[in-house]
């Protein structure tokens, strides 16, 4: 039994589409005013966006090579070092002392080195005449030999020393900027346990982000990234803008694809070297990347008011003959200076409403203002 209801239902939905058709067009009144352009036409490369984290291309934890008390600290936190430069200095007089006992240890060796070949010389002519045994000419020989090796000993020990000496000096391994010192003067030092400060590199930096496994293989097809052209310098060109800005700022290059696919998440790291020549960006930052995610190629492009939503589908409305609205469904890309590609659903020629799209629908027909887009809307 149907209910009373359902006998009133296609009398409701016929008043709602006929008060529909009368807010478009009211009957007897003239048609309703629209813009209408031509999409944009031209040649573009889609771009993707994604999140990443600015990481130092060298990092060093720097920590003393030798046990000492710090003596002296050559730097201010934060400040620019450069490679060479000496940052910490320990007590050096231990290692000093413990490195003129080594020179003279070789001094030593070396005069009882000298006196071994004479002696040894001295068998040699004695032996020749008959004057003395094989066996005495042997022991000779056996002692310079082992002089020889107290003197490499000794030498070895003296260069020993002398690392441990130039040690108490500790430098910058390389160019960057230094973190807070970690150990203040009149503190012991343990070789290579005390952390005493950080060293970063600023310029370049590199700019790490990953991809899904999807995005990955587009990308492998469209422009060959991960297939070995992606060395250093010879990338593909990114764009980088930093936290809180509108447009991308920075020029990079992406140059690394990993070799797998993580397993935990299906996505792959990727890497971009940027130049930062003002030491503006520090590592850890966050900025959004843009990079190429396909070849240049023809495009249709739109403004993005000109795109409706029809339950799950976009479409736009095009001004067809007699000045009558047709609906047409489309897929939409990425945006491009301004304008949202169109990937499917028009060719480019057609007059697409712009502008009172709340005024149409299909079928209505229009009064239309022809305006024209510029190339670009940023």
């Amino acid at each position: 039994m149907r209910s009373p209801l359902a006998r009133y239902l296609p009398l409701l939905v016929g008043l709602a589409a006929a008060a529909t058709s009368a807010h478009a067009q009211a009957p007897g009144g003239p048609p309703p005013k629209v813009t209408v352009a031509k999409p944009v036409v031209r040649e573009i490369v889609e771009k993707d966006q994604y999140t990443g984290r600015f990481d130092p291309i060298e990092y060093v934890e720097v920590r003393a090579r030798v046990t000492g008390y710090l003596e002296k600290i050559n730097f201010f936190d934060g400040q620019t070092v450069k490679k060479g430069d000496v940052l910490f200095v320990i007590d050096r007089r231990p290692y000093k002392a413990a490195l003129e006992q080594a020179q003279a240890a070789v001094t030593s060796a070396k005069a009882r080195q000298s006196f071994s070949v004479t002696d040894l010389e001295r068998a040699q002519t004695l032996s020749k005449s008959g004057n003395i045994s094989e066996q005495v000419t042997d022991q000779r020989r056996q002692a310079s030999q082992t002089a020889q090796a107290d003197v490499d000993s000794a030498q070895a020990a003296f260069d020993n020393a002398q690392l441990n000496y130039n040690f108490t000096e500790v430098k910058s391994p390389i160019d960057g900027r230094i973190s807070q010192r970690n150990v203040t003067e009149g503190n012991i030092v343990i070789a290579d346990q005390t952390l005493l400060t950080t060293i970063v590199s600023l310029d370049p930096i590199y700019f790490s982000f990953t991809v899904d496994e999807k995005s990955f293989l587009k990308y492998q097809n469209s422009i060959g990234i991960g297939m070995g052209q992606t060395q250093r310098g010879k990338g593909v060109p990114i764009l980088i803008a930093l936290s809180g800005e509108a447009k991308p700022t920075r020029k990079g290059t992406l140059d690394f694809v990993d070799n797998r696919v993580d397993n935990a998440t299906g996505t792959i790291l990727l890497r971009a070297t940027v130049d930062n020549g003002d030491k503006f960006i520090k590592p850890g930052l966050f900025g959004i990347v843009s990079m190429p995610a396909t070849k240049p190629a023809q495009g249709v492009l739109l403004p993005d008011e000109a795109v409706a939503a029809n339950q799950d589908k976009r479409i736009v409305y095009v001004v067809g003959p007699d000045d009558v609205i047709q609906q047409r469904d489309v897929k939409l890309g990425p945006k491009v200076d301004g304008y949202r590609v169109i990937q499917d659903g028009l060719k480019g020629d057609e007059r697409v409403v712009v502008n009172g799209l709340a005024r149409v629908r299909a079928g209505v027909k229009v009064a239309p203002e022809t305006t024209e887009l510029p190339p670009s809307k940023t």
